[in-house]
């Protein structure tokens, strides 16, 4: 199946590493034009040149925190400015927060919406307006199987990945007279930043790979997924190919969640 981009505009946030990363990778290649964004600058110009090496179109990089609402306002005209137009957004950007319920304060949970729920309906209701002009878009949330069941002490996490989850129906049902589609992504276990990290922080002898090879062992498929394998997902959805697909929301976890 060839997935092709080609004369579209994506934005994809978090898009510095891991699974954001890839799915910028797999869009350029695709044909489309891109636009990183992430906090850090310096991370952000070596994924650009990373980027640039399959793309054949723009790749534009735009240092910006999602959290904050001036800054997706600022980051998002940037983008309009250099690529044209925006006709995919990808929400990535977030990490890992859990926590026993009692221990989350206020500032933590609010800090967990700002990145996570408010970074998409911002980015949403800045590029809506034009989706509907031109009668196509493409939104794709990139949530976790925590919002599908959660667990104890997957807080903050696990509840703002569910009202993603929300926000994706909402959408859905609001684009479909537009041909906007709006769909999420359920990041099971992936072969990530977040993993190299969590590996380095235990101080252990044992090689990335057996960490990772313990880390699918409870898994159906028997392994930990590649970000590539998401990316292949997210294009997908993004192309003309998946033109009657919208307000579903599709595990990519090697079938690890107990929930559909």
């Amino acid at each position: 199946m060839d997935v092709k981009l080609d004369g579209r505009a994506a934005l994809i946030t978090g898009a510095s590493r891991g699974i954001g990363l890839a799915i910028a990778m797999r869009m350029a290649a695709s044909g489309a034009d891109v636009a990183l964004l992430a906090r850090r600058s310096d991370v952000l110009d070596e994924a650009r040149r990373v980027v640039l090496t399959t793309a054949k179109g723009k790749v534009h990089a735009v240092a910006c925190d999602v959290s904050q609402n001036q800054e997706v306002t600022r980051a998002f005209t940037n983008v309009e400015e250099t690529l044209g137009r925006v006709d995919i957004i990808v929400n990535n950007a977030g990490t890992s927060r859990t926590g026993a319920f009692p221990t989350i304060t206020d500032e933590v949970w609010q800090a967990d919406l700002d990145l996570k729920l408010f970074a998409a309906i911002r980015f949403a209701r800045a590029a809506w307006p034009r989706m509907v002009a031109r009668r196509w878009g493409r939104i794709i949330n990139v949530l976790n199987t925590a919002a599908k069941a959660p667990r104890a002490s997957s807080a903050p996490t696990s509840v703002s990945r569910a009202a993603g989850m929300a926000l994706t129906k909402v959408l859905a049902d609001e684009g479909a007279a537009h041909n906007i589609l709006v769909n999420s992504l359920h990041v099971g276990i992936i072969d990530s930043d977040q993993w190299v990290r969590r590996h380095a922080s235990q101080q252990s002898r044992e090689p990335y790979s057996a960490f990772l090879a313990k880390l699918g062992a409870d898994i159906p498929l028997g392994r930990v997924g590649a970000a590539e394998e998401f990316a292949n997902v997210a294009c997908f959805l993004a192309s003309d190919l998946a033109s009657y697909v919208t307000g579903t929301s599709i595990n990519v976890d090697g079938n690890r969640c107990p929930v559909m």
